[in-house]
């Protein structure tokens, strides 16, 4: 699959057509630099967050790792603030493969740990990201037995074959599949029949403030019958309210992720070092 290579010295500007659109192409194109900045200079940690079981007592299921990156002043930055600019260039495959790479090796680190990881459909066949895949299970072949790998809906349903021919290869490795971002794009029902996924992460839009709206939880109840329908383990993201925490255990919900049960941490509780990319 085609995919633009950033180089800051050789991407031109487009047509500008307004103060507006210059100031968005400059914001891009700094987001940009700085990110690939950061990965030259191996400045990419993983903050971990917790996933729990949504009946009390609330044991941990997994952690949710996610990516971030260091900007020239060592500030952290979030995903949230660089992958919608990143998501169509090759540093979006790089920042999957250093995902990937850091996740793995936490899990080496941590023999008793279980691991989500996210990765765009657009990395499947980037060589580079299965070069690191199978570094570290030649290293220890267990690891996949552990590892989740997130793929968003916005991705994966416009690419179903792809995505689910990637699925087969690895699941016989132990690697399990999330649906990420269920319900916020538009799900092809008759592509979900043929994917493998194990699990599915109802979109946080719908779990915030759920007790409350309706609405939302007419939404919730069909997308929980619809993993329901396919197998999947469900699991609720952005849980910030005990109410919907408890509401969600109560229609079917069987994981709880959340700033109510954690929020996401560079200084995780297991206390091990951290991988060698997190430093430079």
């Amino acid at each position: 699959m085609p995919f633009r290579k950033y180089r800051p010295d050789e991407d031109p500007a487009p047509e500008i057509g307004s103060p507006l659109a210059e100031a968005v192409h400059r914001r891009e194109k700094g987001t940009l630099t700085t990110v690939a900045e950061a990965l030259r200079h191996r400045q990419a940690v993983l903050a971990y967050q917790p996933v729990l079981q949504a009946r009390s007592p609330h044991q941990l299921a997994f952690y949710e790792g996610l990516i971030r990156v260091r900007d020239e002043a060592g500030r952290i930055i979030p995903a949230r603030d660089f992958m919608s600019a990143v998501e169509s260039h090759e540093i979006g495959r790089e920042i999957d493969c250093t995902t990937l790479d850091l996740g793995l090796e936490t899990l080496a680190l941590n023999p008793s740990i279980r691991l989500s990881l996210n990765m765009s459909a657009r990395s499947i066949g980037y060589p580079k990201w299965f070069a690191v895949l199978e570094r570290h299970l030649a290293q220890n072949p267990t690891l996949g037995e552990r590892l989740m790998l997130e793929i968003s809906e916005q991705s994966a349903m416009p690419m179903p074959e792809l995505v689910i021919d990637f699925m087969l290869r690895l699941q016989p490795q132990g690697i399990a599949f999330a649906l990420d971002n269920f319900g916020s794009g538009a799900t092809s029902f008759s592509a979900m029949r043929d994917f493998f996924f194990d699990a599915a992460k109802i979109d946080g839009q719908f779990a915030q403030g759920l007790h409350a709206n309706p609405d939302n939880q007419a939404v919730v109840r069909a997308l929980i019958a619809v993993a329901r329908q396919f197998d999947m383990l469900i699991i609720a993201e952005h849980v910030e309210d005990l109410e919907d925490a408890e509401l969600l255990a109560e229609l079917g919900v069987d994981c709880l992720q959340g700033y109510l049960f954690g929020a996401p941490s560079l200084r995780p509780p297991w206390g091990e070092t951290q991988p060698r990319q997190q430093s430079a």
